[in-house]
C-alpha cells in the first residue's frame, strides 16, 4: 500500500542519512532532495539492489547501457561513479558507501534497508537476474521478506566456508601516479609476509600473485589457478604522511564477499597496520592463532617513513633480477639504512642483493661476501626473529661456509617462523638434494609447488629434484609444465636442456638451448655458432664449443669431465674450491659429476667439503 507520501516504502531504500526512492528516482539526504542525473541514479540503484556483492563492470554495462552500445562505456561509468561519490560525500580511497573492486567492478559496502525496516534488518536480494529498468529494481527491493531474512540470519555464520589457504592479489595503486607502483607492490609483499606468519593458514607467495598485477580475471578462476580457498584484494595510496588501505576478503570458488575494511593510518604505523590486518583476517577465516603466532604478530615498532619508502624502492629494483637493477637496489637499501640505522629490513635487503650479485657473477666472491656478511649480521643483531634473515643465513651456511648442520638449522628456523616463506621452502628442497636425502627433497619440493603452484622457481626446483632422484620422466614433465607457465622465462629452457643432456637426447637438448638463447636475447650469431659446432662435431664438438666459452673454473670443469679431460677438470675444481664458488655444493650428488665420481681425487674433494656420508 502506498504511503501518504505517494510512494511505496518497498521502493525506498535507506543507507546512513540517505534515502533513495527507486520509483520516483529521488535521492534525499536527511530529507533534503539531492540532484543526481538519471544515469548515475540508475547505477546507484543497481548497486543498492546488490548491496554487499560485487557488481561487475560488464553487468552494469549489460543492464544499464546495453550490450550493443557504441558510447565510451568506461569513461561514462567512471563519470557516473564520480558523480555518485560526490553526491554521497564519499571517498574512493576510504569508501563508506561505494568501494572499487580492482579489475572487476564495484561493491556497495554500507548497510542498506527498506524505509520501513529497523536498522538491524539488512536487505537480501537474490542475484542473477537482469535488471534492465528502474521499475524492476524497485520490485526487487519490495519483494524482500522477513522469511528471507530469517534464512540469511540462520545460515550466515554456519555458511562460512572453510578457509585454509589464501592469496593476496597485488594491491591497486589509487594514487593515479605510476611512479607509486613500487609502494603498492611493497605493501602487497609486507601483507603477504604478515599473513604468512599465521601457521594455520597457507599463503601464496609474492612470486605467484604478482602474475595477476593488472590482470582482469574472475576471482573463481584466479582461486582455481592458485589452488586457494580465499582471495584478498584491495587498494592502497599514500599521501601527506598517511597510508590508506582497503582490503576485501572473498571466498575464492564463489566470489562471495566475506569481509571488508578500510584503514587510514600514519605511515609510521604501517607495519602494525599489516599485522593488525593479518590478525583480523585470521579471525574472519576462523584460524586459531597459536601463542607463537600471536608473538610473531605482536605490536611492531614504528618505522621511519623515509626509510620505509626507500626500502620499498629497493625491493622494487631487487625483484627485477638483473645486474643493473641490483646496483640500484643497493643504493636504495643503503639510503634506507642511513635514514634509520636500526631498520633491520634495509640491512636484510642489502645482504640478499650482495648475495645474488655474487651468485650471478656480477661481483667476485671476495668482494661480495664481506659486504653480505656485515649486512646480514647487522640485520640479525637488530631483529633475530626475522624469518627472512634466518633463510639468508641458511643460504650463506650452505653455499659459502659449507656448514651443512647450520644450514639445516637456519632453514628450519626460517620455516618455523614463517611456514609460507616460499624461497626458503624450495631452497630447502634443493639443499636436501645436495645432501643426498632425495625422498625428503622430493617431498619438500612438492610441498613448495602445492603452496605456490605458479611460482617459476618452485616449479623449477621440483623438476631438478626429480632429476637428481633418478625420476627423469617426472622431471621432464615438470619442466615442460613450468615452461607453459611462462614461455618467455629462459630458465625453463635451461633446465629442460639439462634434463635432455642427462637422458642423452642431444638433438632435443640443442633445441632447448636455442630457445634459452632466444629468451635471453642472445645474438643470433652465437646460436648459429653453437648449432654448427654440434652439426660438425656431434656432442663432443658441442662440449668443446661450451668449454671455449666457459668463464668460470667450475663451468669449465663440467665440460672437461665429460670430455675425459680429468686432470684439467680437477685443476679447475681446485680453483672453484679455493674461490668457494657456490655451485660446489652440487659436487656430491649433481648428475654432471658422474664421469669423475669414482676417481679418488674426486672422493677426496668431497671429503674436504665435509659432505655427510
Amino acid at each position: 500500500m502506498a504511503s501518504s507520501g505517494g510512494s511505496g516504502t518497498g521502493s525506498r531504500l535507506r543507507f546512513g542519512v540517505f534515502e533513495l526512492d527507486a520509483e520516483t528516482g529521488e535521492l534525499r539526504k536527511s530529507g533534503i532532495r539531492l540532484h543526481l542525473p538519471p544515469q548515475p541514479l540508475q547505477v546507484l540503484t543497481l548497486l543498492l539492489s546488490r548491496a554487499g556483492e560485487v557488481v561487475t563492470r560488464e553487468e552494469i554495462r549489460e543492464n544499464l547501457w546495453g550490450k550493443e552500445t557504441f558510447v565510451d562505456f568506461e569513461r561514462g561509468l567512471n563519470h557516473c561513479i564520480n558523480q555518485i561519490r560526490t553526491a554521497l560525500c564519499d571517498d574512493a580511497a576510504t569508501p563508506r558507501y561505494i568501494e572499487t573492486v580492482p579489475k572487476r567492478g564495484y561493491r556497495f559496502v554500507a548497510e542498506v534497508r527498506k524505509a520501513d525496516e529497523k536498522p538491524a534488518t539488512p536487505v537480501v536480494i537474490t542475484r542473477g537476474r537482469k535488471l534492465p529498468r528502474m521499475a524492476a529494481l524497485a520490485v526487487a527491493a519490495g519483494l524482500l521478506s522477513l522469511a528471507g531474512f530469517a534464512i540469511w540470519k540462520a545460515r550466515g555464520p554456519a555458511a562460512q566456508p572453510r578457509i585454509r589457504s589464501i592469496a593476496v592479489l597485488p594491491l591497486e595503486n589509487l594514487s593515479g601516479d605510476p611512479e607509486q607502483e613500487y609502494f603498492a607492490d611493497g605493501m602487497t609483499e609486507e601483507l603477504i609476509t604478515a599473513l604468512g606468519k599465521v601457521s594455520g593458514l597457507q599463503v601464496v607467495s609474492r612470486t605467484s600473485v604478482m602474475r595477476y598485477k593488472h590482470a582482469r580475471k574472475p576471482i573463481p578462476q584466479i582461486a582455481r589457478e592458485l589452488n586457494v580457498d580465499a582471495i584478498i584484494d584491495g587498494t592502497v595510496t599514500q599521501s601527506k604522511g598517511r597510508v590508506r588501505l582497503t582490503a576485501n576478503l572473498l571466498h575464492g570458488p564463489t566470489d562471495r564477499h566475506l569481509w571488508a575494511e578500510s584503514y587510514d593510518r600514519d605511515l609510521r604505523d604501517v607495519i602494525e597496520l599489516q599485522r593488525e590486518l593479518a590478525r583480523t583476517v585470521a579471525r574472519q577465516v576462523r584460524v586459531n592463532l597459536s601463542p607463537e603466532d600471536q608473538q610473531r604478530l605482536a605490536k611492531a615498532r614504528r618505522v621511519n617513513p623515509e626509510a620505509h619508502d626507500l626500502y620499498f624502492k629497493g625491493q622494487y629494483h631487487y625483484y627485477r633480477w638483473r645486474a643493473p637493477e641490483f646496483e640500484k637496489a643497493i643504493l636504495y637499501f643503503q639510503r634506507a639504512a642511513e635514514a634509520d640505522p636500526d631498520y633491520s629490513l634495509a640491512y636484510l635487503g642489502l645482504a640478499k642483493t650482495y648475495g645474488w650479485q655474487w651468485m650471478v657473477g656480477a661481483i667476485p666472491p671476495n668482494e661480495a661476501y664481506p659486504k653480505f656478511r656485515a649486512a646480514l649480521e647487522r640485520a640479525l643483531a637488530i631483529d633475530p626473529t626475522l624469518p627472512e634473515a634466518h633463510y639468508v643465513q641458511a643460504v650463506a651456511a650452505w653455499f659459502f661456509y659449507w656448514n651443512w648442520d647450520q644450514a639445516e638449522k637456519e632453514f628450519r628456523l626460517a620455516l618455523a617462523s614463517n611456514p609460507n616463506l616460499e624461497e626458503a621452502r624450495y631452497e630447502y628442497a634443493w639443499f636436501l638434494a645436495t645432501m643426498g636425502r632425495m625422498n625428503e627433497a622430493v617431498a619438500e619440493a612438492e610441498r613448495a609447488v602445492r603452496i605456490d603452484p605458479l611460482s617459476i622457481p618452485a616449479n623449477l626446483a621440483l623438476g631438478e629434484v626429480y632429476q637428481w632422484a633418478g625420476r627423469a620422466d617426472d622431471a621432464l614433465a615438470q619442466i615442460r609444465k613450468t615452461i607453459e607457465l611462462d614461455p618467455r622465462d629462459p630458465r625453463g629452457y635451461e633446465f629442460l636442456a639439462g634434463i635432455y643432456r642427462g637422458m642423452g637426447l642431444y638433438d632435443e637438448m640443442v633445441e632447448a638451448q636455442k630457445r634459452e638463447m632466444e629468451a635471453r636475447g642472445i645474438e643470433a650469431g652465437v646460436e648459429e655458432s653453437m648449432a654448427n659446432a654440434y652439426r660438425s662435431g656431434g656432442y663432443p664438438g658441442l662440449l668443446r664449443w661450451e668449454l671455449a666459452r666457459a668463464r668460470r673454473p667450475y663451468s669449465a670443469a663440467v665440460q672437461q669431465a665429460e670430455l675425459g679431460m680429468k686432470d684439467e677438470a680437477f685443476a679447475n675444481l681446485e680453483k672453484a674450491y679455493a674461490q668457494r664458488w657456490w655451485a660446489m655444493v652440487r659436487l656430491k650428488c649433481g648428475p654432471e659429476w658422474a664421469p669423475l665420481r669414482q676417481d679418488p681425487r674426486f672422493q677426496e674433494l668431497v671429503r674436504r667439503m665435509n659432505f655427510p656420508q
